[in-house]
């Protein structure tokens, strides 16, 4: 923290300033970046982001890796819905590849999709509640959070950071378990977010706090390059879901919640709007899953043994099932020339994966589109002018992670 003075006109009083840095350690920003905010009193002036405190080079890493072990750099860019960062490499992988998934396929990734998007948005809303004084909700909805995890436990082996899935599926079909665990989320999740809603929705202190608190007019959001919640919650109806649909998101019906402000209580009210209908969505899945009968009920990933471990029993009984596991293993195998790229609508806004390839085995070029290095550029103009209270509050409204800017 340093001291500023100002300069006035002669016979004025000289005006002091203060330069705090928020962060990189500080535990108020929930991750490792900085904001080096100027104030007047308690009155920030201006704001400079910065990032790059993790240093993790992500997409150099991939363009040393083949295709299926870029799946665990893709979990921890936004590690609080690591399973859509999952599926949606795995779907740029089937986009290059030619690959079309069985509609089963597809249903269980939604599944998978909608309860990684709502683990995300009781973490964001929760958060925003703690910011503002309350800890009453976080410490309510987390139990929940668990529950989503042993989810993702009895299918994967893994709670946060899941690798879940493969190029064309999954790496097993789910088990009996699974599904009674989803069926007790799809329960009890309900009441729990009503009450949730009851504890923050209409509690003054709650609204005062968050209501014109960090503002965005839609026309701004849209030239930042704003996408999901914070651009809906600005008054723009854009969903990957609907606009580029993927993974059969066409056969389900769900509405777009949509703000007006583009504040923090519009951007809280957009988000559990959005778990309402992430429980429709799965409601549907479920049901949609039951109408497959016999072999079909069986069906976990498409026909691409190039890119699909064959089970263990196989590797050791037969010669091709041992040739395509040394070769998927051992990095051995080419894939074709192309440039392509795949969004999905992420907890957070639309992930997206820029893959060019020149024919070798692993990328020539990737990108990763994060929707929260995007929302950072636009923190200072959201900032400016508020009390510093309001910094820490807008920061968890735009669901910031430090994860998914420094990649």
């Amino acid at each position: 923290m340093s001291d500023h003075h100002i300069k006035l006109p002669e016979g004025s009083i000289e005006k002091q300033t203060t330069t705090l840095n928020l962060g990189p350690t500080h535990p108020a920003t929930h991750g490792v970046f900085q904001n080096i905010l100027e104030l007047d009193g308690e009155r920030i002036i201006s704001a400079e982001q910065t990032v790059g405190y993790i240093h993790r080079a992500f997409e150099k890493i991939a363009e040393r890796r083949p295709l299926y072990q870029i799946t665990p750099l893709t979990d921890r860019l936004n590690y609080c819905s690591a399973p859509i960062n999952n599926m949606g490499w795995h779907l740029t992988c089937e986009k290059l590849l030619g690959v079309k998934t069985p509609k089963r396929v597809d249903y269980l990734r939604i599944i998978i999709m909608e309860l990684a998007r709502i683990s995300d948005h009781l973490i964001c809303n929760s958060i925003v509640g703690v910011d503002t004084g309350a800890y009453t909700g976080f410490l309510y909805v987390m139990q929940y959070r668990e529950l989503i995890y042993e989810i993702y436990e009895e299918i994967c082996g893994s709670r946060l950071t899941t690798n879940i899935g493969r190029i064309g599926g999954f790496e097993r079909n789910f088990s009996n378990t699974a599904f009674e665990k989803i069926e007790k989320f799809l329960a009890e999740y309900p009441k729990v977010l009503q009450e949730f809603e009851n504890l923050f929705t209409r509690n003054r202190i709650f609204m005062e706090r968050t209501i014109g608190c960090g503002p965005i007019s839609a026309e701004r959001a849209l030239n930042y390059g704003f996408t999901g919640p914070n651009l809906r919650a600005a008054g723009v109806d854009y969903d990957v879901r609907v606009h580029t649909p993927y993974s059969s998101y066409e056969d389900f019906e769900f509405e777009i919640p949509v703000g007006n402000t583009g504040d923090c209580y519009d951007r809280y009210l957009v988000r559990n709007g959005e778990m309402w209908q992430s429980l429709r969505i799965i409601e549907q899945a479920m049901r949609k899953l039951s109408q497959f009968k016999g072999k079909d009920a069986e069906i976990f990933h498409a026909d691409v043994p190039e890119y699909y471990l064959p089970e263990k029993k196989d590797v050791y009984t037969k010669m091709e099932a041992l040739i395509w596991h040394f070769k998927i293993i051992m990095g051995e195998i080419d894939m074709p020339a192309g440039e392509v790229y795949q969004s999905v609508e992420g907890g957070n806004g639309e992930l997206g994966y820029y893959l060019i390839t020149d024919g070798g085995r692993t990328p020539y070029r990737l990108h990763f589109r994060r929707p929260c290095f995007i929302y950072y550029q636009a923190y200072e103009e959201l900032t400016k002018g508020s009390m510093l209270s309001d910094a820490i509050i807008v920061m968890s409204s735009l669901n910031l992670i430090a994860g998914e800017m420094d990649a």
